[in-house]
């Protein structure tokens, strides 16, 4: 596997949540930098060393509510 992708949303409570395609991996933070440390933390624990993906991709999901 060469890159992971996570689609990351904003949280109700605030911060991020971000959940991974094709494994089963979710995280949360507060901010992006500490999504970024949670995002390869939980992939170095998901993975062995020799089947970790080399890249790990953030998509942001935004919704965005305006008036009609």
């Amino acid at each position: 596997m060469n890159k992971i992708i996570f689609l990351v949303e904003d949280a109700l409570e605030g911060g991020f949540t971000a959940r991974a395609l094709g494994a089963a991996i979710f995280t949360e933070a507060d901010d992006i930098n500490e999504l970024h440390g949670n995002s390869r933390a939980a992939v170095d624990c998901h993975f062995e060393p020799d089947a970790k993906p080399k890249m790990i991709r953030l998509h942001f999901i935004r919704e965005e509510v305006i008036a009609a």
